[in-house]
């Protein structure tokens, strides 16, 4: 998985159907079904930490997003 700037990772889950970003204590969240997803504070995120966020944004939406999809959002 390739790097994604914060903005772009952003934008996908707005695609995805998530609402926010939302001001938290020390980071940002969105949020979807009632749940919260926390967004982290620096600019650019590495492939390891897209891998770590998409396994939890799959248990949110109970649905598998697979590394092809997200790339094509």
């Amino acid at each position: 998985m390739k790097p994604c700037k914060r903005r772009e990772f952003i934008r996908k889950l707005k695609l995805l159907g998530f609402d926010g970003p939302f001001s938290g204590s020390k980071h940002q969240f969105m949020n979807i079904n009632n749940c919260r997803l926390t967004i982290p504070s620096n600019d650019e995120f590495s492939g390891p930490q897209i891998k770590m966020m998409l396994r939890e944004i799959n248990l949110l939406l109970n649905n598998e997003i697979t590394n092809s999809f997200w790339d094509k959002l």
